[in-house]
């Protein structure tokens, strides 16, 4: 799912397969070209797994500000040093962004050598949550209609903190939206529990300015399975923090929400993602409390997180590329169901500030469904999209010929 040089100035670079955050753009759907036109955004002050505690996740590293890919699992890396903290805007206080616990997808040093150390608890712990997955599905026939059907509810309202949040609008500025829709994206992004808005938006934009090169953390030309999930395993290859320092993410920290779920990230998802999956089935319908655990909170949870992971490794392999056939990402429709829309890989990383990461009109994409709805309800301003012409010229000039 990439990023300009200049992330902290969303308005520039927004030509055809720029890899912007985003710009700014005037209220209505109307084309970015004709809504940036004598108008320069100001630049903002400042940028997916076990059991209910983060504490668990072995550091994959330390002191970085270049993050670790935005589609893993667990809680951002507790660190040590004034490098590992995020640049608060000039007058806030650095309390606001406090160091967290250990998780599989934070990221730090690679080991010395040529060889990137493997983080052997993150290899336990990710092994013990897929076998419980597993066990899970053996509760399936046991379980009320109504746990599976909530079950399935949690999982949409995860994907939305992720695609719908963390994704479109706080890596890629590519809406804008109001203080109660933040609010509830901020709450769903914690039941994802891939790592707080800030860690997660700051690893997004590293992968796209470096997509497919050693400073991307899961670099898709390192094969399938360290794409998908083996870049958990590891601590992260040096370019990764490297490359990551040179950029800026301090626009993230502009906005309350961002600081105040940063701050309050590890009770936010025991609540979230654990406590009130489990409780509602128990209390409102008396659905037993292992099921209701392991369905609506360990099962939702790791399919999610697979998910989310497939975007990294399927729809950076498998599909075609009418849009960019010099880039890895592709078109996949598989990923895209799963994903809810975020499966149109290819157009996602030649137009990265389109708020529906796809040709409107076209293909099934909730995620755009749910940011129309906000928009219908007042809720969202500010959509931007590549202009028709733009997206044709584009096909036209380095696409495969499959559009």
């Amino acid at each position: 799912m990439a990023v300009a040089t200049a992330v902290g100035d969303p308005s520039r670079r927004l030509g055809p397969g720029s890899e912007a955050a985003g710009g700014t753009t005037a209220g209505r759907r109307r084309p970015l070209a004709v809504a940036m036109r004598g108008r320069r955004a100001p630049v903002p002050s400042s940028p997916l797994l076990s059991s209910p505690t983060a504490a668990v996740w072995e550091r994959r590293g330390e002191g970085e500000e270049g993050g670790g890919g935005g589609r893993g699992g667990g809680e951002a890396a507790e660190r040590s040093g004034p490098a590992a903290r995020p640049q608060a805007p000039p007058g806030r206080a650095a309390s606001l962004s406090p160091s967290l616990s250990p998780s599989p997808q934070s990221g730090g040093e690679m080991a010395a050598g040529s060889r990137q150390a493997i983080v052997w608890r993150n290899v336990v712990l990710m092994g013990l949550l897929h076998l419980g997955a597993v066990y899970a599905l053996s509760l399936v026939p046991r379980a009320q209609l109504l746990t599976l059907m909530w079950a399935y509810l949690c999982f949409l309202m995860t994907a939305l903190g992720v695609t719908a949040g963390a994704h479109r609008l706080w890596s890629h500025r590519s809406y804008t939206a109001k203080l109660p829709l933040r609010i509830f994206l901020a709450v769903a992004n914690s039941m994802a529990f891939q790592n707080d808005i800030y860690e997660w938006s700051r690893d997004h934009r590293v992968h796209h300015k470096y997509s497919e090169t050693d400073a991307d953390p899961h670099n898709a030309r390192r094969g399938f399975f360290f794409a998908h999930i083996g870049w958990l395993f590891v601590r992260k290859h040096k370019d990764v923090i490297e490359k990551g320092r040179k950029l800026d993410f301090t626009d993230l920290l502009d906005d309350p929400v961002v600081r105040f779920q940063r701050k309050y990230y590890k009770s936010s998802v025991v609540l979230m993602c654990f406590v009130i999956p489990t409780v509602v089935p128990w209390y409102l319908w008396g659905e037993s409390l292992w099921n209701a655990y392991f369905l609506a909170s360990i099962l939702r949870y790791t399919i999610s997180l697979n998910v989310s992971w497939l975007v990294n490794s399927a729809a950076h392999m498998y599909g075609n590329r009418p849009y960019d056939k010099n880039i890895s990402p592709r078109q996949n429709t598989f990923v895209n169901l799963g994903a809810i829309g975020e499966g149109f890989h290819n157009y996602h990383h030649t137009f990265p500030f389109d708020y529906s990461a796809s040709e409107l009109g076209l293909k099934f994409n909730p995620t755009t469904w749910f940011i129309d709805f906000m928009f219908w309800l007042g809720l969202v301003t500010d959509r931007k999209q590549a202009p028709k012409e733009m997206i044709q010229a584009r096909k036209e000039r380095t696409g495969d010929g499959s559009a």
